[in-house]
């Protein structure tokens, strides 16, 4: 399948693309990615974040550590971690031994052999995936509370700018190549662009509207979606 070699470009000022103020916040939306078929292909042909296509390690975007959103969300994930049952978790040993973090800052989740400590291999009895998913279902609980807020939010990307004192506008789009920062140059695959992971049999309204009502609360939400 045809890949793009540059990321999709987003004009915030396409009329197209939905603006909804929302008390201090004025929120402008990538109708496009929205309202297209995306879906992760994580495990099904996903071709990883590698310099090179890996679709044969399954490692999706986790081949780096999850950025952690300051003190509260790495305290989380620590509390999260020691609560995985060691059968869910791939290197649960490993987490003991030396903590799920890559630095005493716990900026960051560890890299063990090539992805995240968190990322259990193809094969691994207690299922492929990520750990913190993988103990959230089994405990009947939604995975964005388990789970790094930059992981559950692939591949959506909200912007934040202050235009006042007292407001803000917030342009939600699809991540690009660039929000990898260096390393998304030299990406063999980036999944917004080609055509390979639009492949769902939803829009993406309602494929992750989980995640949609946790970045922009329900009644924003309700009315996207109207709009879309």
């Amino acid at each position: 399948m045809t890949q793009a070699s540059t990321p999709i470009p987003f004009d915030a000022e396409d009329p197209k693309n939905p603006v909804i103020v929302d008390g201090e916040v004025t929120w402008t939306f990538d109708a496009d990615f929205l309202t297209s078929n995306w879906t992760c292909i994580w495990g099904r042909g996903c071709l990883g974040i590698h310099d090179d296509p890996s679709e044969e390690l399954q490692q999706g975007c986790c081949s780096v550590g999850a950025e952690l959103d300051g003190e509260d969300e790495s305290r989380m994930i620590s509390a999260m971690a020691a609560m995985i049952d060691p059968t869910l978790f791939q290197f649960h040993e490993v987490a003991v031994e030396g903590g799920v973090f890559a630095n005493e800052k716990a900026t960051n989740t560890r890299v063990v052999d090539g992805a995240c400590i968190f990322l259990n291999r193809p094969g691994f009895d207690g299922g492929a995936g990520c750990a913190l998913h993988l103990a959230a279902v089994d405990a009947g609980e939604s995975p964005l509370e388990w789970k790094p807020s930059v992981c559950w939010q692939l591949p959506i990307k909200v912007d934040w700018v202050e235009t006042s004192a007292t407001t803000e506008t917030a342009t939600l789009r699809r991540w690009s190549r660039a929000d990898w920062g260096d390393d998304g140059a030299t990406m063999a695959w980036c999944c917004t662009e080609g055509d390979r992971a639009y492949v769902g049999d939803r829009p993406v309204i309602e494929s992750l509207a989980e995640e949609l009502i946790e970045l922009v609360g329900n009644e924003v939400f309700v009315e996207l979606k109207r709009r879309l």
